[in-house]
């Protein structure tokens, strides 16, 4: 499963979403048209002329007659606007991204300094398998629903929330836990959440349609009561046409959800076998929702708006062309195929146990880990972007037991994670941190300062190589700030790296993932490498420089990393020429590449990254931090050779 083929894929399934619903939108302008005729003709027995002139046209002719060319145009644009209209209402509603869909479907977010043993068990799992893949650890919503379900949402990593019920926590153990959150990751990387935001707005101009339909249906039934029997008559055909029409478009509109999603489904699933290793996890969520009295059905009335999200089918639908899901049975034996056919029946509550809340365990590691060598060539790191392995998701737990809880339980509040990521970015030397202090003046008061103060000096004696979860376990926080308090934040964090007047890679490289994770973008990825030499070049000028001690060596990584671009040779700049501020651009324009274009570039990357067969943890940090703003999610280095 090529992360960057389902991403062009994703892309094409957009496309194929404009056509259905302009097939869907052509659709309910004939039938619309179709039944005004009808009705025109059948009250034309109140005009004389039109009675006459009727006998003596045939049927198809006389319901042509019916409307006029004006009539059939009025309509066509009236519900062409209707959709648009309703769709982009709605599309402003989901503006917020994952936290709307999360809010409209009752969630509560999970506080990280929650002492709840099962909302303790989902965070250690999310956390788990967002280090392990190398994105940004989501925030988690849970559900007050006995079901066993979850959602992904969002318009782009960056936004993405994870929703889970309360059945789902305490039904499933840690294993089927982990087969859930990765079929849910895997909707993140593979473009599927930003298609499943874009087809609810959609939708929603057509079932529009279908409430309109309802309510001048019980509205005419109502008149026609107080009304004569002539009038009443055609009020009621009036309601059941508009009625039929407007249940026409919800059907058009589920139909459009089940064809897009279903298969998408089938990913899913078989990525969370290739993330964890291990299909009897997700094979076994899917058997107790089988077996489970409840299922994965869902009592929020709005559930049926977010069906195409789920887990599983979170509403009943009468006939599987109509299902957002496939059937359980179909899906179990794709991951086992030799099941015996028999669900889980004896659904108990589980009581989390002490290792599923703690969760950091079982992770053999080497002697002096975070001084032993990287054996993951970057070559195969990036055969693995957005595909964690066991191996990733067992050293991810490894990291967060190296974190001391103290400093984990400050990633949950706003202002503590703050102080974290000044404290990651601080220089490590007693006169430097001095005067990065009084240039916080600038901004914040003393009384502020003093507060943050502990807080930063927390971390400054955490190993390097913990300092990329630590960052991720900050973002979830830091994605709630208000814009004001994200501005003031990212100007903070611009004082300490300009404050010794020159910007190391490792201050570049932690701003970036923030930067990039706390600001909403909507790239358009229609660009063609081969336009973006110049971007190119300073990007590979810059990870040559930043892996080799000398000139030479330099040139020999950069020669190497072009010829993997497929552009004609270029010059490395000079040293002086590499600026992060004109890096910064580069990026922007680099994220907006054709998805399926976007391997070449990493190739080169990470040949000049490798070029000397050792990988520092700084260098790692660089490689990550520009993959991440190329929304590359790539998993960590499980070992590292070099400077720490």
């Amino acid at each position: 499963m090529d992360f960057f083929e389902q991403q062009d894929l994703a892309k094409r399934n957009t496309l194929r979403l404009v056509l259905l619903l302009v097939s869907a939108v052509i659709s309910l302008i004939v039938i619309t048209c179709v039944f005004l005729a009808f009705f025109f003709y059948y009250f034309a027995g109140n005009n004389p002329l039109l009675v006459e002139q009727r006998y003596s046209d045939s049927l198809l002719l006389n319901l042509w007659n019916s409307l006029s060319v004006q009539t059939i145009l009025t309509i066509a644009i009236g519900i062409t606007l209707v959709v648009i209209l309703g769709g982009l209402f709605k599309y402003s509603q989901l503006r917020g991204g994952g936290r709307a869909v999360a809010a409209a479907m009752g969630g509560r977010l999970i506080s990280g300094l929650t002492q709840d043993p099962d909302e303790r068990k989902i965070l250690n799992v999310v956390e788990e398998m967002a280090i392990a893949s190398g994105t940004a650890v989501p925030p988690v919503y849970v559900m007050e629903e006995d079901a066993i379900n979850a959602f992904a949402a969002g318009f782009h990593p960056q936004d993405a929330v994870i929703g889970i019920t309360r059945g789902c926590i305490r039904q499933l153990t840690r294993d089927e836990l982990q087969g859930v959150i990765a079929h849910e990751f895997s909707h993140i990387f593979h473009g599927d959440m930003r298609l499943n935001m874009r087809l609810i707005a959609t939708l929603h101009g057509i079932l529009l349609i279908g409430l309109v339909g309802e309510f001048l249906l019980r509205h005419g039934s109502r008149r026609r009561v107080r009304s004569s029997k002539d009038s009443g008559n055609g009020i009621v055909v009036l309601g059941l046409g508009l009625f039929i029409i407007g249940y026409t478009g919800i059907f058009f509109g589920n139909l459009i959800k089940a064809a897009v999603s279903r298969q998408r489904e089938f990913l899913a699933d078989a990525s969370a076998v290739q993330f964890t290793r291990n299909p009897d996890g997700i094979a076994g969520a899917l058997k107790k929702i089988g077996g489970a009295i409840r299922g994965s059905q869902l009592t929020r009335e709005n559930a049926a708006e977010f069906s195409h999200m789920y887990f599983s089918q979170g509403i009943k639908s009468f006939t599987n062309l109509m299902a957002t899901h496939p059937p359980l049975e179909t899906r179990i034996r794709r991951i086992q195929p030799r099941w015996d056919g028999k669900f889980i029946t004896a659904v108990t509550p589980l009581k989390p146990t002490a290792s599923q809340t703690a969760g950091y365990t079982g992770f053999i590691n080497t002697p002096n880990a975070q001084q032993t060598a990287m054996l993951a060539a970057v070559d195969a790191q990036i055969q693995q972007i957005a595909q964690p392995t066991q191996e990733h998701i067992a050293y991810a737990r490894q990291q967060l037991t190296q974190i001391p809880q103290y400093i984990k339980e400050a990633t949950a509040d706003s202002f503590s994670a703050r102080g974290l990521v000044l404290g990651l970015i601080m220089d490590r030397h007693h006169s430097m941190r001095d005067q990065q202090w009084q240039l916080l003046r600038r901004l914040w008061s003393e009384e502020h300062l003093n507060t943050l103060k502990p807080i930063a000096d927390k971390v400054k004696d955490l190993s390097p190589a913990l300092r990329l979860p630590l960052l991720e376990l900050c973002l979830p926080t830091l994605k709630q700030l208000t814009q004001t308090q994200r501005d003031d934040f990212l100007q903070g964090l611009q004082i300490l790296i300009q404050a010794d007047n020159k910007i190391s890679l490792l201050e570049w490289s932690l701003y970036r993932i923030v930067l990039h994770n706390t600001t909403e973008h909507s790239p358009q990825r229609q660009r063609d490498l081969q336009d973006l030499n110049k971007e190119c070049q300073l990007l590979l000028s810059m990870l040559a420089y930043a892996g080799a001690p000398e000139q030479l060596q330099a040139q020999a990584a950069f020669t190497q990393a072009v010829t993997h671009l497929d552009m004609a040779p270029m010059p490395l700049l000079p040293k002086s020429s590499v600026q992060l501020a004109a890096l910064d651009t580069a990026l922007e324009q680099l994220n907006l590449v054709r998805p399926l274009q976007k391997p070449r570039l990493l190739k080169a990357m990470g040949e000049c990254v490798l070029h000397d067969q050792r990988v520092s943890v700084d260098e790692a940090e660089l490689f990550r931090a520009i993959a991440d703003s190329l929304d590359c999610p790539v998993p960590p280095f499980i070992q590292t050779t070099g400077p720490m």
